[in-house]
């Protein structure tokens, strides 16, 4: 593929005497570590040396709006044009390629970025943006050479803002976040069970107060949509916009006083919404509509099929491309809409699809979670075609919040963002649910391939979300034992020998029990709740946990401890929030150096599962302030307590030292991790 990107590739490296990254002879800083890409470039060679300048001179002639775009990134670091400045060429490439998204990168003397589109030009100017230092008033680049393009043609994040609004300052933060990750679609779902968030001249009562259950009064304006819609094609992403219909229309109805979606009044206005939305935009600006059709689960949201059809000619007669959920209505007479598959949902034969299974941010845990990201292979293939499109990361905060921060604050969005953009740029060549609930052992491959990326992130990390939320930090070097499942026998309070004495053996009941040492990762899941492949196959037990942390010091330190994931969705669907005294139902415990850590004081202590409309406040360990646990100089024994019954949806437990700092949470990298039994 990109036969001309390749040779290109030789002969740069011939004339500028690149080696691969981590050339210890002619290359003694890594710049590979120091610059890091992400998503990782197809072909990459780094050089020896970095280029410093102090001015720039743009040459755009096939590309001025690019170039506008790159000299006012260069203002912002007060770095000006001169006609004597470093040369930045922004060529038009004479090869026809097979990936209108394709785009080169050379860095010596002067920097060359070409591409046969403007598409190309963008992201090669996005990868010059993440490998930018200043230096003593100066700008620096490394030396190198790369080809690079996306395997997926759909590369995707969805807000959903029908349940929780969002301003347009922070939709547009987030937009800005994923084209510097290169993604090409935001999917924009912008009606839902508490409100219609779209304003409709023709039927203004749907932004009506009594029909909008959470943040009355708040909704997009038409011009707050174009003003969306100017943001995203400047930075080269598709706007999908989604009426989901005929289920979750709570706030439709009230709007319109209708009882069932098969009122026949309905189908004239759905219709009229619809080309009301189409007539905002042309078909080239936005090429898609999402109508939903997902969890139709009442008899007063169902409609005939012919509505539902009807709706898709109407699209279609407008050029746009339907796209429906699935699960969702399967209309038999529909041959070409494509499907958006969600949970384990397959696609419809024939159907385009885009993938959103195992991509719903509100259910991961910001550590665990990643390694989930990381490892899929997304469509379940490695590389998009004529069916596979790509995927689309998705973001459900169902509950009610407090405020829309909250939505970035409980949820790991930023984090999923960078992970995924590398799975669904890249593909990957093996799907990996071995490892989509933890991760994989020490010292394989897989698990070198994700520490590397790992410190990729975090280089990013600290480079580009100073201040935001951000809710990772290495995690690879934390490593622990476990023994278990020990039976309880349904009363998840009993105690075992472990926490007596630590030995490397126990003979509980007449059985043996030894400690498994191959456990990494801040977050462990014994059992995953969606059942991917975790630790065991038991439903109920006991699991202890154990490791030892080097401190170089007395002192007390802030801990993420947490035997829950709260999913953000559907109440709190583990099951009844834990009293006071307890870190959660099912009563988990954890020692450092055999003294007992108090848990958190709850601010709304024992809520019942079915409690959507109250916001989360310090549920999840990392929104909540962190447990301060006094660790002496030398090596501190911490054990947990991890039972596990019939009435709880999860089996985890997190227990991770943070720096809690003005620009988010960092590592403590001089607290070491060790599973030796030291000190017992």
């Amino acid at each position: 593929m990109l036969d001309f990107f390749k040779a290109k590739v030789l002969l740069y490296t011939a004339l500028l005497g690149f080696c691969i990254s981590g050339c210890a002879d002619s290359n003694p800083e890594n710049f590979e570590d120091k610059y890091p890409i992400i998503p990782t470039p197809k072909e990459i060679r780094y050089g020896s040396d970095e280029i410093q300048f102090e001015h720039i001179n743009i040459q755009a002639t096939d590309f001025e709006n690019e170039g506008r775009l790159l000299a006012g990134f260069f203002e912002s670091k007060q770095i000006k044009e001169d006609t004597k400045g470093l040369t930045i060429e922004l060529k038009k490439s004479s090869t026809e390629k097979e990936n209108d998204e394709a785009y080169s990168l050379t860095i010596s003397d002067k920097i060359v970025i070409s591409a046969t589109t403007h598409k190309g030009i963008y992201y090669g100017i996005q990868t010059l943006k993440q490998i930018f230092r200043k230096q003593n008033k100066k700008g620096v680049f490394p030396k190198l050479t790369l080809n690079d393009w996306p395997v997926f043609k759909i590369r995707g994040f969805m807000h959903d803002t029908g349940r929780n609004f969002q301003s347009v300052y922070q939709l547009k933060e987030q937009i800005e976040i994923l084209a510097q990750y290169k993604y090409n679609v935001f999917h924009w779902h912008l009606t839902d069970n508490p409100g219609w968030r779209l304003e409709s001249k023709i039927y203004p009562e749907l932004q009506a107060e009594h029909a909008t259950t959470r943040q009355k009064g708040n909704f997009y304006t038409q011009e707050d949509f174009k003003d969306i819609l100017e943001f995203c094609k400047a930075r080269n992403i598709t706007l999908i916009p989604e009426f989901d219909i005929p289920g979750h229309t709570d706030a439709f109805r009230k709007a319109l006083e209708i009882d069932e979606m098969r009122d026949p009044k309905v189908k004239p206005i759905l219709l009229d919404l619809f080309q009301e939305l189409m007539d905002l935009t042309s078909a080239e600006d936005v090429p898609y509509i999402h109508m939903g059709t997902d969890e139709v689960r009442n008899d007063y949201e169902r409609v005939s099929n012919d509505v539902i059809f009807e709706i898709m000619n109407l699209i279609r007669k407008n050029n746009r491309e339907v796209i429906v959920w699935k699960e969702g209505i399967v209309v038999k007479r529909d041959s070409t809409s494509i499907n958006q598959l969600w949970a384990y949902h397959e696609g419809r034969k024939g159907h385009r699809f885009i993938d959103s299974r195992s991509n719903y941010i509100n259910h991961l845990d910001p550590f665990a979670g990643m390694a989930r990201l990381y490892f899929q292979q997304p469509t379940r293939q490695p590389k998009g075609d004529s069916l596979a499109l790509g995927g689309i990361l998705a973001a459900w905060p169902d509950n009610n919040i407090n405020n829309e921060r909250d939505i970035l604050i409980q949820n790991p969005i930023y984090p999923s963002m960078v992970f995924y953009s590398d799975a669904i740029w890249n593909g990957r060549a093996k799907d990996y649910p071995e490892y989509w609930a933890k991760l994989p052992p020490k010292d394989t491959q897989e698990f070198n391939d994700f520490k590397a990326f790992e410190k990729k992130v975090i280089t990013q990390r600290d480079l580009f979300f100073k201040g935001k939320e951000f809710q990772y930090i290495t995690q690879t070097d934390k490593h622990w034992k476990l023994i278990g499942p020990l039976n309880h026998q349904g009363d998840v309070e009993t105690s075992f020998p472990v926490e007596e004495s630590i030995k490397d053996t126990y003979n509980i009941d007449g059985n043996p029990y030894t400690w498994t040492d191959n456990h990494t990762g801040a977050t462990i899941h014994l059992k995953h709740f969606f059942g991917f492949p975790a630790v065991t196959e038991a439903k109920q037990g006991t699991y202890y946990a154990y490791t030892n942390i080097y401190a170089p010091n007395d002192r007390i330190q802030d801990f993420w401890v947490g035997f829950q994931g709260w999913s953000r969705s559907g109440g709190r669907r583990v099951g009844p929030f834990p009293d006071q005294g307890d870190w959660h139902t099912t009563k988990p415990k954890i020692w450092v150096n055999n003294t007992e850590i108090e848990p958190p004081v709850w601010k709304q202590p024992n809520l019942g599962t079915k409690t959507d409309e109250i916001p989360f406040i310090d549920e999840d360990y990392f929104y909540r302030n962190p447990t301060k646990i006094h660790l002496k100089k030398g090596w501190n024994k911490v054990l947990l307590k991890i039972p596990q019954d019939r009435n709880s949806w999860k089996w985890m437990f997190t227990c991770i030292p943070v720096n809690i700092t003005e620009n988010g949470v960092r590592e403590v990298p001089e607290l070491k991790y060790s599973t030796k039994f030291e000190n017992n």
